[in-house]
């Protein structure tokens, strides 16, 4: 009876431990460390400061040193490198308020009904035989992203769901386009207009 008892005992170990874990084990969580902010977490960890604060339940900014917050899902490693090479090639040269806007756009659109609903399918998308991003067109996007379109990447994360939501950008000097200066706009950056 004892071996049957630590059979049993070893066979539901081993399915415990081969079984997939959950996502609420398998989340990410951040201890709250002094000077901590949900701004800081959220680029730090490349999450939404909005998407942050809803999985943690907080109505405010309120953050008390030894808390843990769970980190919501963001997105792959894969898609953090393809959008900060396509901000490393359209903003090549560009300040890094300028590189943040390019990701923004994307992510703008991503989370727009009007584009596709992932960030390879907004890079990548074709219209009349073109691409919406010309890098893609040139294979400039091809080239890896420099180290402040990586961390712009991460800070248009954080700042997802916020600000003016501009789904385009163009250079007036460049752009041939006169549907694309028609549209409203939200901002201008250095060499770019950011609309919507």
């Amino acid at each position: 009876m004892l071996k049957l008892v630590a059979v049993s005992t070893l066979a539901l170990s081993l399915i415990a431990m081969s079984a997939p874990q959950s996502k609420a084990s398998a989340a990410t969580t951040h201890q709250v460390q002094s000077g901590d902010t949900f701004w800081l977490i959220g680029k730090k960890h490349g999450v939404s400061v909005k998407s942050l604060m809803s999985t943690n339940k907080k109505s405010t900014p309120l953050l008390l040193v030894g808390e843990k917050l769970v980190i919501p899902q963001t997105i792959t490693a894969a898609e953090k490198d393809l959008l900060a090479r396509l901000v490393h090639a359209e903003a090549k040269g560009e300040s890094y308020a300028g590189k943040v806007a390019v990701a923004s756009v994307v992510l703008n659109r991503v989370d727009s009904e009007l584009f596709p609903n992932d960030i390879k399918s907004v890079i990548h998308q074709k219209d009349q035989g073109y691409y919406a991003f010309s890098p893609v067109q040139d294979g400039a996007i091809n080239e890896p992203a420099d180290a402040k379109s990586k961390e712009a990447v991460q800070e248009a994360l954080a700042f997802r769901g916020m600000g003016n939501h501009s789904l385009y950008f163009y250079n007036p000097k460049t752009a041939k386009s006169t549907w694309i200066t028609s549209r409203e706009v939200t901002v201008r950056i250095g060499n770019h207009v950011f609309a919507k």
